[in-house]
């Protein structure tokens, strides 16, 4: 019998598509500041503005009593986390935002890929079907041979799989910590672990473009927040399906806003992999699992 908060599916979709909307205007401002500040400062300084929105949540880090123990898997994914970041804010300045979206994608099936390698999930034939599945809509995204694969590319592909580190860490962190004081660990650890990267870069912002990183900080925290919010309401099985509409949606502002022209590869190429992960989280549902591996959704920011 399913509980309350299961049983709402239509506020689930509506708290979801609202999460879609929330990460695409993201990229939209990220890419809108273009590659002027560079990718680790600009990171650098999103964590830190968007430590503000989290002070209240501080007294659940002092209520932890973390073990030395997990201080270090904190520090671990906090670093891990804050490459993916910096990859992610350049590739973001220099590739189409429907590249960057349909890329994005491929995190879940590297965390698949990990918690089979690293949690001791089993990896039946179906799972590995679909991961061989995403990988092909990578190959037809990326198309070497028949064109251009620039810095941006291969930054994104490095992001989604330092990501997938981070969500497999997350987990665990989770399950022994709570969401709160993972929250905040992260928010920072990251902004130390780019530090040394920003400072060395480093160019003086204007206070346009700080207004635009704090929107990034503000925007991204209330994805999550109602990301959580669609969690809640529905099922999985009934929110995932919609994150799809992110890939359309990120074409779209691409070719309105930055004339980035549609290209039906890259469509074709997320889809797939958009397809391959829904057909794993339709699979773990089926089979009444408990589901261990984090479904990434969204921009990781």
């Amino acid at each position: 019998m399913k509980t309350p908060d299961n049983s709402r599916p239509v506020t689930g979709v509506f708290w979801m598509v609202v999460t879609g909307l929330l990460f695409v205007m993201v990229t939209a401002v990220v890419k809108y500041m273009g590659p002027r500040i560079p990718a680790a400062e600009a990171a650098f300084l999103r964590y830190i503005l968007g430590l503000i929105l989290l002070l209240p949540m501080l007294r659940a880090v002092q209520r932890a009593h973390l073990s030395r123990g997990q201080l270090g898997l904190f520090a671990i994914r906090g670093l891990a986390h804050a490459m993916g970041v910096w990859a992610w804010f350049f590739a973001m300045a220099r590739i189409p935002i429907a590249d960057v979206t349909a890329m994005n994608y491929l995190s879940p099936i590297y965390v698949t890929l990990g918690a089979a390698l690293f949690l001791g999930e089993k990896l039946a034939f179906r799972r590995i079907a679909a991961v061989v599945m995403a990988l092909i809509g990578a190959l037809i995204i990326l198309r070497p041979g028949f064109r251009e694969v620039g810095p941006g590319h291969f930054a994104m592909l490095a992001a989604a799989l330092v990501f997938a580190l981070s969500y497999l860490l997350g987990k665990r962190l989770t399950d022994e910590t709570g969401p709160a004081v993972v929250v905040v660990m992260l928010s920072v650890v990251v902004p130390i672990g780019l530090a040394p990267l920003a400072f060395a870069v480093w160019v003086t912002p204007t206070m346009t473009e700080l207004a635009l990183l704090m929107g990034v900080a503000v925007i991204a925290t209330t994805g999550h927040f109602t990301m959580g919010l669609a969690f809640k309401a529905a099922p999985l099985t009934v929110t995932q399906p919609v994150t799809f509409l992110q890939l359309v949606w990120a074409v779209t502002l691409g070719a309105v806003m930055f004339g980035e022209p549609a290209d039906f590869w890259v469509v074709l190429g997320g889809s797939i992999i958009m397809a391959s992960v829904l057909f794993i989280t339709l699979r773990e549902a089926a089979l009444k699992r408990r589901l261990r591996t984090p479904v990434v959704n969204a921009t990781k920011l």
